[in-house]
């Protein structure tokens, strides 16, 4: 089976990488599917869901890895896909108590500043980033 090569970075680690039977990457214009033999292209990340469709063995299907992920960009070449994301969290990693416990510190934090203070954009995508973790937890 044709495969393609996977490298998935955040800013403080490299998330995942290895050969894939396919990606389908969220853009800032919608999904847009890569499969080997995808013609060159460099495009902007939108928020939402990555899914890395890994590769068959045995005879067994492969597995999709979901990765939630918001902005960043991604380079795709015939037999590569280089995803440079600006946050991204496996969903199987994500623990909704310590992500709404870090949503509460945010807004209690961007609360305490006056309204026209600058800093409060900061509070506000931290706050957009843990809504988007917890829209896609893993359900108890």
């Amino acid at each position: 089976m044709a495969s393609i090569t996977c490298q998935f970075v955040r800013p403080d680690r490299l998330l995942y990488e290895g050969e894939v039977a396919s990606v389908v990457l969220v853009t800032a214009s919608g999904e847009l599917g890569v499969w080997p033999g995808h013609a060159p292209e460099i495009c902007a990340l939108g928020n939402g869901v990555v899914r890395l469709n890994t590769l068959s063995t045995a005879g067994v299907p492969g597995e999709t890895v979901k990765v939630i992920i918001s902005g960043g960009y991604v380079e795709i070449t015939p037999d590569r896909v280089i995803v440079l994301a600006d946050h991204a969290r496996r969903s199987d990693d994500i623990e909704p108590d310590v992500v709404k416990q870090t949503r509460g510190k945010a807004i209690a934090s961007r609360d305490a500043l006056p309204e026209d203070d600058s800093r409060r954009a900061y509070y506000d995508n931290k706050i957009a980033w843990c809504d988007l973790l917890l829209q896609h937890a893993p359900q108890e």
